[in-house]
């Protein structure tokens, strides 16, 4: 409690203020949850179990990995400060031991559900035999209930006979902006037992169980049960004196009550008051020693936001911060010391004996628990290219072909999809690898002879996820098993497929999961107007630009089966990376760190180049780009293409051929990664290595200062338009801006001029200085 709370108040009090701003650290919010947290950590849980912490009391965390040793003072000092303890719990930016990030409010408390799905699924395998089974546990601030996508993995943690869960929120009744509305636990405890959850209310602390037990005690706990929440706050900012009128006022002249009243003093009253359940360590760690199954649990524990505090029950204290003259009140009340503030021990009577019983807390008792796993050797990957095929039947088979197989790594894949599976081509792997199911569960279609493509048998060796139609299930599922490796030691290759568009309905989860570094691969299809009898409403635009600004996510768009051949077998082993992130001088990329991957493919057949091995296409595909026709001497005119526009592209080319000299044809498999290698070797060259080289500047350096580019993709035009500004070349980018409709898809692409005839006419209109119709 100390800790946690000198923590803030330095950080915003004490330590210079270079910017002249608040510095926060949510004082309040730590409080309410900090005795919750001490029986938790420090008596129910066992090195199996993971935490997902409520963002809000990241301070309290950080204090008891200050207290047992695993965080230096310095980065208490530097709370929320540049290489400090992160504002919000963080696996990538904090050294302390934290199992997920949390920051975006409901992520954290949903992925513990995912998590233990995930362990579930690795338990029933062959080579996850004897993992220990941990409980996924939630911290959850109650405002975070109003967050649609805890309802969304409620529903999915039923149909998935969901357990080892434990969600416990501090129903402190107090959010940002308000007092939570009157009644909300009803309905909380309505929606949990819908779904198949024991809800465990904890309600009352030791202190007014034994006044509860005491003449007139039933007098009291039936005016706490009826006082409305903002009233209790509110006397509660007030203390024990405004404590003792109010129920003298409503309880006085009773008898038993009255006596019951008086026999307390002003603070002995008001600490009584405000001993709900979740403010008593003893009442919450007997409420978690009590639990005996593995069915999830909610634990709805009553609390007081500010607990302990001066600014206990102000509506106001949630961003509110303790003043000087509050804090060194509250210091003396604490009993620390002056100068003695950052000392561990400052508030404990009996340091020797306290010491004695940390040395054996089972859940810090093996130390950190950031496991890893082998790297698995991705099996070489080739395809037919001697027919016409989309890269989305192209990335089906290809996942169909390791399911023939018997590699390692294929039986690491886990595949998921929200109700696309056969629609996004896995339907083949999913026949051949089955659906996960703890019990297995026989499809009645082949039990009753009935013709069908989908032979959707789940059984425990099934390696394949079925997910209800919400995408940000997709991405936190996804999240939860591309950390298998470092939450269960096991090392799992998540790949999951949506449509496109509706990658950006789970956009939030999907930085999320990107943000904690989970490693998986996310496979968009169909995308663009190229799925053009579905209309705008399946059309993508911007998930191109999403590739791009993506932090952790390598995003490729491949046109040829070929390019995705090479791109997933290099994917494969990128999702298994583990470096210190130095660029690599070739492109500037941080290839050695690794990250997940994003491919965006279409259902558009497209003719095939043939057989080609030469390395400068292989590395090229990888780098994000390489000459499909390099440019000669003379050269007038480039067409960059990225994706299903490649045949318009080489159209386009091949018609004005005749009457410009030196048409080159740029095929772009990665506007992410030339983009991303190219600003890097701009940062570089400003450090002053004048040798820093992108990819993408020797590929164009070869041009005369005179040639234009001509650029165009199914998806936003900024993705590819940049690419003038490599080397100040005339530019003019081909895309798409505006919703789509439905029509063939030579139509759609006249209407948003991705065809040959208008990519010919824009580089014959600015070779000869025309602006471009």
């Amino acid at each position: 409690m100390w800790l946690s709370h000198w923590m803030i108040h330095n950080a915003n009090h004490i330590r210079p203020k270079v910017d002249g701003i608040k510095i926060g650290g949510h004082q309040a919010s730590s409080a309410s949850m900090v005795s919750i947290m001490t029986a938790l950590y420090f008596s129910a849980l066992r090195p199996e179990d993971r935490v997902a912490v409520k963002p809000h009391a990241s301070p309290v965390f950080h204090a008891m990995q200050y207290l047992m040793g695993n965080l230096d003072r310095a980065r208490m000092e530097n709370f929320r400060g540049l290489g400090g303890v992160q504002s919000y719990p963080s696996r990538t930016k904090d050294v302390d031991d934290v199992d997920f990030s949390t920051g975006s409010v409901g992520l954290g408390v949903a992925i513990t559900s995912f998590a233990s799905l995930v362990q579930d699924y690795i338990a029933a395998k062959d080579w996850g035999a004897g993992l220990p089974l941990g409980r996924m546990v939630a911290l959850v601030g109650d405002a975070e209930l109003d967050e649609g996508n805890i309802y969304e993995a409620l529903q999915e943690g039923w149909k998935s006979d969901l357990r080892n869960c434990w969600w416990i929120i501090d129903y402190n009744r107090q959010s940002l902006d308000g007092i939570v509305r009157e009644g909300l636990f009803g309905r909380v405890e309505k929606i949990f037992d819908a779904f198949g959850w024991d809800v465990v209310r904890v309600k009352y602390g030791t202190l007014q169980r034994a006044a509860f037990e005491e003449p007139g005690g039933d007098a009291l706990r039936n005016w706490i049960d009826a006082c409305p929440n903002a009233e209790y706050s509110a006397l509660t900012y007030q203390g024990g004196e405004v404590w003792r009128k109010r129920l003298m006022d409503d309880l006085g002249d009773q008898g038993d009550v009255t006596a019951l009243i008086e026999r307390r003093s002003d603070s002995e009253l008001a600490a009584l008051m405000e001993n709900l359940g979740g403010n008593c360590v003893e009442t919450m760690a007997e409420t978690f020693a009590a639990i005996d199954h593995d069915r999830p649990t909610c634990f709805l524990a009553y609390t007081i936001k500010g607990w302990g505090t001066p600014i206990a029950g102000h509506k106001d204290n949630h961003g509110g911060l303790m003043t000087k003259a509050q804090m060194a009140g509250w210091q003396a009340h604490m009993g620390v010391t002056e100068g003695e503030e950052w000392e561990p021990l400052a508030t404990i009577q009996n340091p020797d004996a306290f010491r004695a019983y940390l040395s054996k807390v089972p859940f810090f008792a093996k130390g950190a628990r950031r496991y890893c796993d082998d790297q698995l050797p991705a099996p070489a990957i080739s395809i037919s290219t001697d027919r016409e095929i989309s890269t989305q039947t192209a990335f089906g088979k290809i996942l169909d072909d390791l399911a023939k197989g018997d590699s390692t790594l294929a039986s690491r894949i886990v595949t998921t999809s929200p109700d696309v599976t056969g629609t996004t081509s896995i339907g083949p792997w999913v026949n051949r690898r089955k659906l996960f199911a703890r019990k297995a569960q026989t499809d009645a279609f082949i039990e009753h002879r009935i013709p069908s493509t989908a032979k959707w048998n789940f059984a425990p060796e099934g390696q394949h996820i079925e997910l209800g139609i919400a995408e940000m299930n997709l991405f936190l599922l996804l999240g939860a098993a591309g950390l298998s490796h470092s939450l269960f030691g096991k090392r799992l290759i998540p790949i999951g497929t949506v449509y496109d568009p509706f990658i950006h309905r789970g956009l939030d989860a999907l930085n999320y999961a990107c943000y904690q570094d989970a490693r998986f691969m996310i496979v968009g299809t169909p995308s663009g107007v190229t799925l053009a009898p579905e209309g705008g409403a399946h059309q993508s635009i911007g998930t191109p630009l999403t590739g791009m600004a993506q932090d952790g996510l390598a995003s490729f768009e491949p046109a040829f089966a070929d390019e995705l051949a090479v791109i997933m077998e290099w994917a494969f082993d990128y999702l298994q990376r583990d470096g210190e992130g130095d660029p690599d001088e070739r492109t500037w990329l941080r290839d050695e760190t690794g990250g997940s991957v994003f491919l965006r493919l279409t259902t558009k057949p497209l003719e095939q180049p043939g057989k080609r091995h030469d390395n400068a296409f292989r590395q090229g595909a990888i780098d994000g780009a390489y000459w499909l026709r390099p440019p000669g001497p003379n050269c007038d005119v480039v067409i960059a293409y990225q994706g299903a526009v490649a045949d318009e592209a080489i159209a386009a080319a091949g018609m004005i051929g005749g009457a410009r000299r030196d048409v080159g044809v740029l095929a772009v498999t990665s506007a992410d990664r030339l983009n991303a290698g190219w600003t890097a070797a701009q940062r570089e060259r400003a450090r002053g290595n004048l040798a820093a080289t992108a990819h993408i500047e020797r590929l164009l350096d070869p041009l005369p200062a005179h040639c234009t580019l001509v650029t165009v993709l199914d998806g936003h035009p900024a993705t590819l338009g940049w690419l003038g500004s490599v080397a100040g070349h005339r530019t003019i980018a081909h895309g798409v801006e505006h919703f789509g409709q439905t029509g063939t898809i030579g139509d759609l692409y006249q209407h948003f001029r991705l065809d040959r005839n208008a990519l010919a006419d824009s580089a014959i209109r600015l070779t000869m200085g025309a602006q471009p119709r």
